[in-house]
C-alpha cells in the first residue's frame, strides 16, 4: 500500500513539474515585450508580427482537430487571446 502511495505521489509531482515547464516555454507576446522593453513603434511591430505568427500556429492547430465553422472561429479566437496575452 505504502508504495503505491509513493508511486503516486512521485507520478503527480513529475506531472506538475513537467506542466510549470510547458507553461514557462510558451510565454505570451505580451509577456516578450515586458521582457525586451518595447516600447512605441517597436511594440506595435512586435505586436502585430506575433499576432499574425499566433493566428497562423491557432489556424493549423484547428485544421488539425478538423475543426470547421463556429468552433473554428471561436477556438481560434481563445487560442490567439491565450498567445498574445490580451
Amino acid at each position: 500500500m505504502r508504495r503505491i502511495v509513493l508511486a503516486l505521489l512521485i507520478s503527480s509531482a513529475t506531472v506538475s513539474a513537467s506542466a510549470q515547464t510547458a507553461t514557462s516555454q510558451t510565454a505570451t507576446c505580451k509577456s516578450q515585450a515586458d521582457e525586451k522593453k518595447l516600447a512605441g513603434a517597436a511594440l506595435k511591430s512586435f505586436s502585430t508580427k506575433c499576432e499574425r505568427d499566433a493566428k497562423a500556429t491557432c489556424d493549423t492547430s484547428a485544421k488539425g482537430k478538423k475543426l470547421a465553422g463556429a468552433a473554428k472561429t471561436s477556438f481560434i479566437k481563445k487560442c490567439v487571446t491565450d498567445a498574445t496575452g490580451t
